[in-house]
């Protein structure tokens, strides 16, 4: 491989080689870049959701502790 591309020259090797790259592949890159950074969200909500779940509770039991010491 190394010898295939030892006589092009630079802008092939440079710029030609990962446009045609980009063309090839780009539909998969988007789809895993997009699954990705879906997952990151999902996961970013669950732990916001979570956390707001145990503030809540947290809160509720506090709360309902002090009213109990009266």
């Amino acid at each position: 491989m190394r010898e295939i591309f030892t006589g092009l020259p630079w802008w092939v090797k440079w710029i030609a080689v990962p446009v045609i790259a980009l063309v090839v592949f780009g539909g998969l890159i988007a789809s895993v870049v997009g699954f990705v950074i879906g997952l990151l969200f999902k996961v970013l909500v669950f732990v916001a959701l979570v956390g707001g779940l145990i503030y809540v509770v947290r809160k509720f039991t506090s709360s309902s502790s002090s009213r109990n010491d009266w």
